[in-house]
């Protein structure tokens, strides 16, 4: 697509408005989209309208907009995120029912936690992790677990670019993970809520690398975390061996 005068093309600005929505901003009007996407408003109007037409936006009765269905139906044509959810549910629902807390599986994309499925639970502790949330790595069990036996480059990628920002809470980042790894586990107490505490396990290739991460968040200092931790790692098990198969 051709670019604008800003240099950016209208694929980077279809990109950025998509983008603009999040958990915190479900619905967006027009000016706050724009402003968000840092397009300008008549081009914004423009591209709403189209991205309605096509179902890639919603437009609610009082005016705002909201992803539209559609990117729901194309996201869930993408056979790999496809195939791990089937094959994990049924090891996440006798977690699920063990633990009687939600559990999540997530996996590492453009430097954050991703999270593809959640299987919740009533009266469980308070969980942030929602479905197509994402979540920063070095502030959860789940980033933590995934970043750990991610390939040596890919940790040191995230070290390098994130070096700032890791520093304000982790005096020795690279020590921590090599304990992860040798624990096969991450447990984190309330970096993200301060009554909870999340337990993460990587789901692994048949290189150790991780594919995935199953995780749980229980009330912080519960005693049923060893056997959370001790769920996780057999259901973990059971799915890499099913996605080898």
């Amino acid at each position: 697509m051709a670019n604008s005068d800003s240099g950016d093309s209208m694929l980077d600005r279809l990109v950025r408005i998509l983008d603009a929505f999040d958990a915190e901003n479900p619905t967006l009007s027009v000016g706050a989209l724009a402003r968000r996407a840092r397009v300008p408003r008549a081009t914004t109007y423009r591209l709403v309208d189209e991205l309605v037409g096509h179902g890639l936006l919603a437009r609610e009765r009082e005016g705002t907009l909201r992803l539209g269905l559609r990117l729901w139906e194309l996201a869930n044509r993408s056979s790999a995120a496809r195939d791990l959810r089937e094959v994990a549910m049924p090891f996440m629902e006798d977690v699920n029912q063990l633990v009687r807390q939600s559990i999540q599986l997530a996996i590492l994309h453009d430097d954050e936690v991703l999270v593809i499925e959640r299987l919740s639970r009533p009266g469980s502790v308070v969980n942030q992790a929602s479905v197509a949330g994402r979540m920063p790595v070095h502030r959860t069990s789940m980033g933590m677990a995934l970043l750990a036996f991610s390939p040596f480059p890919v940790r040191e990628g995230y070290l390098e670019r994130h070096g700032t920002v890791i520093s304000a809470l982790h005096v020795d980042l690279r020590r921590e993970l090599a304990h992860i790894r040798l624990n096969g586990y991450a447990t984190f107490d309330g970096f993200i809520d301060s009554e909870s505490t999340g337990a993460s396990v990587p789901v692994l290739d048949a290189h150790g690398h991780a594919l995935a991460v199953l995780a749980v968040v229980v009330p912080r200092g519960s005693e049923s975390l060893p056997a959370a931790v001790m769920a996780l790692r057999t259901a973990s098990r059971g799915i890499s061996r099913a996605l080898r198969a």
